[in-house]
């Protein structure tokens, strides 16, 4: 059993100034006794302030796809600082970053602008959609999360007893404290099923700005949406004058192809990037067709922020950006590697009589306990999946080194070894067979 001691201190310390004792919500779910103090992290794993060692499948919940502390991209980011952070002042550097971008998504025409964090780029999004379509509302799906603010933070994991019918689901804010006039022009959907989408392009028509959805719900079981499902949603977004926005903030820069919009071969109208292409470093981009991105250009549309394209952030995002493309392999090998680790749980899962679940794709997938062979949606994973049977599975692994997500997401990296993975999989035999000794 990990002992504790030092972050059991420092969390009582940190209580007395920190609200919570934490910086995020999410930490506090940490499946320890307390929430983790880190004393360092390099590649694959993290060291907690004990000395405990974890191989890390957090990995800052997708940032790092490097691994934790790439030298190659601290060597480039300290190269650049010595020259400054913040200009509030273009550099040329951010042209080379917007080109690398560009040139992997493989789209024509395309511009962007670039901010901090994944919920600031997404007010963005949001803002454009209304201000080029000259509508007030738009579609946001159960189980999706696009940031935490009050105008986008509704039906992200609703508790159905609250969330309204299946043909009719209604906004359940995630927090206290929301502007609830935010909800009337937020439409909540289903996702994954064209039928109740049409039904509700039917009954509102011209009045929709546009669908946002995390093209693959990494959110939820990191569901891949059924086959046709996107260029369908494309289909209904053009004939009623509506944009289609694709929440990439963790799917960008990091599965197959290097986006959903690739992947699927589903062109966005605008869409939304974070986390992966900086290697751990804040950064955000909204990306889209340049007749849409001229209304922020042009300053129709607001956009601004002191520390948008700051220096240490497009240094990161420029030597990674460049990683990858001189990898012609790059996405699918860290698909591979991820295929190897899936497999193995299957297998153990099979072997065991076990319920475990995996699913998504290499690069990024979702454990869960279920009997259902695909979760399609919030409503599937509420209804079918053993939440307390996988957080006490997550206790177990922790306990023998291994750390997960609360949410149940895997974040794989180019730092993750074969011999990582094949002790991964010794761990989660021996935990899910420890796990038979729990009544459920």
């Amino acid at each position: 059993m990990n002992e504790l001691n030092k972050s059991k201190k420092l969390y009582e310390k940190a209580k007395k100034y920190i609200a919570g004792g934490v910086s995020s919500q999410i930490r506090i779910l940490e499946h320890s006794e307390v929430p983790l103090f880190i004393k360092k992290a390099k590649g694959s794993k993290i060291w907690d302030v004990d000395g405990n060692e974890y191989i890390d499948y957090i990995q800052g919940m997708g940032p790092n796809i490097f691994g934790h502390s790439p030298e190659f991209l601290n060597k480039s980011v300290s190269e650049d600082i010595k020259k400054g952070m913040v200009y509030a002042a273009q550099f040329d550097k951010e042209i080379d970053v917007a080109k690398k971008a560009l040139s992997i998504l493989g789209v024509k025409d395309w511009t962007v602008r670039f901010a901090s964090s994944g919920t600031e780029i997404d007010q963005l999004l949001i803002r454009l959609m209304r201000g080029y379509t000259k509508r007030q509302m738009f579609i946001k799906f159960e189980g999706h999360y696009h940031g935490g603010l009050d105008s986008i933070n509704y039906s992200v994991h609703p508790d159905l007893e609250y969330a309204g019918n299946e043909d009719s689901p209604i906004p359940v804010p995630e927090s206290e404290g929301m502007d609830l006039m935010t909800q009337e022009n937020i439409i909540i959907a289903r996702w994954n099923d064209l039928e109740h989408l049409k039904k509700i392009f039917e009954k509102y028509s011209d009045r929709i700005a546009g669908v946002l959805m995390e093209p693959v719900l990494a959110n939820t079981n990191c569901i891949i949406p059924d086959k046709s499902y996107m260029k369908s949603v494309k289909k209904l977004c053009e004939e009623n004058g509506s944009l289609l926005a694709f929440d990439e903030v963790i799917t960008g820069f990091r599965i197959l192809k290097g986006s959903a919009i690739k992947f699927f071969g589903v062109e966005p109208d605008i869409a939304t990037f974070a986390k992966s292409f900086a290697g751990g470093f804040p950064i955000a981009m909204l990306a889209g067709s340049r007749k849409i991105m001229d209304l922020v250009g042009e300053g129709k549309v607001y956009h601004g922020g002191s520390f948008n394209s700051n220096v240490a952030s497009i240094a990161a995002a420029n030597i990674s950006l460049e990683k990858m493309l001189k990898d012609e392999g790059f996405f699918e090998s860290l698909e591979q590697k991820g295929r190897v680790l899936i497999d193995g749980i299957q297998k153990i899962s099979k072997d065991l009589n076990s319920d475990i679940h995996v699913q998504g794709l290499g690069s990024v997938f979702s454990i869960s306990f279920t009997d259902k062979d695909h979760i399609k949606d919030w409503r599937d994973h509420f209804n079918f999946c053993n939440e307390k049977k996988y957080k006490i599975f997550c206790e177990i692994m922790f306990k023998k080194g291994i750390r997960l997500s609360s949410n149940g997401r895997v974040h794989l990296s180019t730092s993750h070894s074969l011999e990582d993975i094949e002790e991964t999989l010794k761990k989660i035999k021996l935990s899910l067979i420890e796990l038979k000794n729990y009544n459920f």
